[in-house]
Parts: structure tokens; sequence; C-alpha cells
């Protein structure tokens, strides 16, 4: 390796060390810290670190934060590593938002502030301001985790506050929020519409906004995260006459619906999203419904033909198919009584 030139050494070689051990390769030498701390490198390792055996579980309860490897060939999980939240928090105070490569953006619960965390480095960003930007209320805002065509990650907040709808954008690269018009249908405003958090996919932030009650209205509002346009597209057809969910997920950059449709006993359906229409890709096998007792989410698809999902405590239950096999990486952010998230160890700092 010695004679290796450096570059070869740092991009063709370090950038596919697991993070933690690019952080310890960074005290080798002030030149090898300087070229593993450059966004070129952090860029060429984040595109090499999402894959599925990268994938880690984190789960928050009231006393504890833990990371834990997913096993794919036994449907559990490997052994756990305690986390220590690096800001300050209270007891079942930080929920999980939205994550991207590696950043979670959480929400501390007692005092509403928005923060960018990487549980991997530590590092983290407040995003609150004096003037009231930063701030999350639970079932009013919306939040989306998105990176630019110029490598910016940047959070879209959507705020409803007294049928007054705010759109703002933080941007790492300048460490500030500003406004962006969205223009909307006004019934979207009430408090009785439901917003998801944003699924990127494809240089397009995806939200569904369901309408709480049985036989209401159900979209897809789409922000396409490079020109800050927003647009209305349909939810799949699916019946209307129990409760409807759905799911977003992106499956190697096009993006699915898990689409869950029932009353006290609930089916899925799996759809792909193609230009502005969905086509369905599979349903249910013939097994029992899952009881809303066990409400699930889904969390991670394997390449054995499986679904994972994640009941309320936090346990893996397996639906069985008999399909083509492929990968997903889904950011789950709530567990159901668990809070928490799949995400994939990266080097990706929440500030520059």
């Amino acid at each position: 390796m010695a004679d290796l030139p450096t570059h070869t050494i740092v991009f063709e070689i370090l950038t596919r060390l697991p993070a933690k051990d690019v952080g310890r390769s960074k005290s080798v030498c002030k030149q090898w810290y300087a070229l593993l701390s450059t966004q070129d490198f952090v860029r060429i390792h984040c595109s090499r670190s999402v894959v599925s055996s990268n994938q880690r579980v984190l789960l928050i309860d009231d006393l504890t934060c833990s990371v834990r490897p997913i096993i794919s060939n036994n449907n559990d999980y490997g052994p756990s590593s305690i986390v220590t939240f690096p800001f300050h928090h209270q007891n079942n105070d930080v929920s999980i938002l939205s994550h991207l490569n590696g950043l979670l953006c959480v929400c501390l619960n007692h005092t509403y502030e928005l923060l960018l965390w990487n549980p991997t480095t530590t590092a983290f960003k407040r995003l609150s301001t004096p003037d009231s930007h930063g701030f999350y209320i639970n079932n009013l805002d919306a939040i989306g985790l998105y990176v630019d065509a110029d490598d910016d990650y940047k959070v879209l907040h959507i705020k409803r506050r007294s049928d007054v709808l705010g759109v703002y954008v933080y941007s790492r690269e300048v460490d500030s929020w500003r406004n962006i018009p969205f223009i909307t249908r006004q019934e979207y405003l009430s408090p009785h519409f439901n917003w998801s958090a944003g699924t990127f996919c494809g240089g397009t932030l995806y939200f569904t906004v369901c309408e709480c009650w049985i036989g209401g209205t159900n979209v897809v509002i789409c922000f396409d995260v490079n020109s800050e346009q927003f647009k209305e597209i349909s939810f799949p057809p699916v019946p209307s006459n129990g409760m409807v969910q759905g799911v977003l997920v992106n499956v190697k950059n096009v993006l699915h619906m898990f689409a869950s449709t029932g009353m006290f006993e609930m089916t899925i359906d799996l759809w792909t999203l193609q230009g502005d229409y969905w086509i369905k890709v599979l349903s249910c096998p013939p097994i029992p419904p899952i009881s809303l007792s066990l409400w699930c989410d889904i969390t991670h698809y394997v390449t054995n033909g499986n679904w994972f999902v994640m009941t309320k405590l936090g346990k893996l239950f397996t639906i069985e198919m008999d399909m083509k096999p492929f990968e997903c990486f889904y950011p789950v952010s709530w567990f159901r009584g668990f809070k928490g998230a799949v995400f994939v160890q990266t080097i990706v700092s929440p500030s520059i």
C-alpha cells in the first residue's frame, strides 16, 4: 500500500470503510484528516455506504437509545449498542421526523426544537432561531429531509398555524431558513388532514395527505427539490370503506407505496409510481390479515422475498412472499410504541 498514490488510498480504499473506521483514520496524519473531511470524500463514502448490510435500527424508549444491526436470515436484531444523546433531552422527549443518508431530523418535544443529528458520529446541529424558525408541532407540521443538485442538505418544514400555511426551507450550506410559496387546496390546511413525513426519491419529496375519517380524501403532494415547485397526484385506487394508510417507500430510487386498507383487519398492497400513475405490484398472499391490535409499519424489504413489519412493541413480523426479490431502504420514523428509524451509518455532517 505504501507504493499506492495517496489519492487512490483515500478515494478508492478508505471510501469503502465503515463510518466509524473513517473517523479513526482521520487521526493517522494531517493530510488524511484534511482529505477525509472534504465534501467529495463524504459524498463518495456516502454513496458506497447505502447498502443493506450497513443498515441499522435505532430504537428510543423512555430510558435508553440503542442501535442494532438487522440480521435478515433469522428476522431479528444483532447485539445492541447504547447511544448517548449528545444534546440535552428529557425522558421520552426525542421524536424522529425524517432522515436521509445517516442524518436524522429530530424534534425535542419539551422545547419543540428541530435538530439534525448523525447518531454514528454523534455530531448535531440545532435548527431553531430567535425569529421562531425551526420549531415543530406534532400533528400540525410536516418535515422532509433532502439533498439538492448542488449536494446541499436541506429541510422542508410545512407549518399549519390557525389555518395559515407556511412553508420554509433550511439550507445546511448557508445555515438559515427562508420562506417559499406553496399553492394548494385550502382544505388541506385543516387539522382534519394528516400529513406524513416526506419521502425523498428521484429529486422529489413526497407526502401523503389523508383525511382523518373513513371515506375521506387521500392525495400525494410532490415537491421538486430543485425547482421548489409543488404538485398534487392521486392516491392508488384502494377501497375507501375502511381505514386507509399509505406508507411511501424508496425502492432503488423508484417510489412505491404500501397501502393498508380495512377496519378491524388490515390488508396490504404494494404499488409503484410510474409518471403520475400508480401500478399495483403485488398484494398480500392468502394469510390471515394483520390484526388492528398489532398495527404494523413496513420497515424493511429483504432479498429473500419477505416483508418485514414492526409491531407496536418493536418486534419484527414477517410476511413470506413468493416473488422476485428486491431491496428497499425505507426510512421508518415511528414504531408504534418505540420511536426509532432504519438508517445507514455514514459520516455526513449536520453542519458545514
